[in-house]
């Protein structure tokens, strides 16, 4: 079962050009199903819609997020619809597989004071402060993912011109940003990389402390930790900065297709949720100070 997944990643990534976080997403979907698959059924080509309906079932009792259950039911329907694309299988066992509702809530916006407060924490002339400094700016910067950022590499930065190319599967593009980030980027380059980066051929931009490729999860507990240190209330995640970005660039004046494009969004839909945050956030202003209302 596991060489099925890999060929039907191997297909998704050459064919489809997903990107790495959607492929690893449907990879770990699809690893879980096949534990439960071979409890019950030798291979998958015997999977029926029952069983796929029991498994969800599982999921709900176990407690899972109606996200996680939504994700893990996409996935069975893009590997099962390949297997019956490549006539592994007549037939797609998950085609009446139903998601749950998700509410979905709106993205959680800092105010421009608290993004300085934030971005003031890491202060001291520590390497890794430096460096954490280096990283959020440039992140509330470019609004870029948090995996784009972690696998930047240091020919991916043009410092002169100030901008940086970033890739995500099979896509690139190319986001700007300003004198702000570059001069933390500067002080970290001149000061700090050195020091954290143990192997002189290595090309990413930053590493963790001992020189190795940062993690995710290792750089959502850096922002949580300056989040603290600065006392914003709430969860603060690297996705804040990025919100954070998009908003405040559109309650500023910036247009939707320029914001779409850095933030590489492939439906203007999506950016269009910050243009109504934006708006939102006016007229709660409005309201508060206006002395008619």
């Amino acid at each position: 079962m596991k060489r099925e997944i890999d060929a039907f990643i191997s297909y998704m990534h050459q064919q489809r050009q997903t990107s790495q976080n959607t492929e690893a997403a449907y990879a770990r979907d699809l690893c879980k199903l096949m534990e439960y698959v071979e409890s019950v059924v030798p291979s998958f080509s015997q999977v029926t819609s029952e069983l796929l309906q029991e498994y969800v079932s599982k999921l709900e009792e176990q407690g899972k997020k109606a996200a996680t259950i939504s994700r893990s039911i996409a996935s069975a329907k893009a590997f099962f619809t390949w297997q019956e694309t490549i006539g592994v299988r007549s037939d797609n066992p998950a085609k009446g597989l139903k998601a749950p509702k998700i509410e979905k809530k709106p993205p959680e916006i800092l105010t421009q004071l608290e993004i300085k407060r934030l971005l003031d924490q890491p202060s001291s002339d520590a390497p890794k402060e430096i460096r954490d400094k280096a990283m959020m700016e440039l992140l509330y910067a470019t609004g870029i993912r948090v995996s784009e950022l972690i696998a930047l590499e240091l020919s991916d930065v043009n410092l002169q011109m100030e901008y940086l190319t970033c890739r995500d599967g099979h896509r690139e593009r190319t986001v700007p940003f300003g004198e702000t980030a570059r001069h933390a980027l500067e002080l970290y380059l001149e000061k700090s990389r050195s020091k954290l980066v143990k192997d002189e051929t290595c090309k990413l931009l930053f590493t963790n402390c001992s020189g190795e490729p940062m993690s995710r999860q290792g750089f959502w507990k850096i922002m949580k930790y300056y989040g603290k240190r600065a006392g914003i209330e709430g969860e603060i995640t690297p996705h804040t900065l990025r919100h954070c970005f998009a908003a405040h660039l559109l309650g500023n004046g910036a247009d939707l297709k320029s914001v779409q494009e850095m933030m590489g969004h492939s439906d203007i839909s999506t950016t269009q949720i910050y243009m109504q945050l934006s708006d939102r956030k006016i007229r709660e202003v409005y309201k508060k100070a206006h002395p008619r209302v």
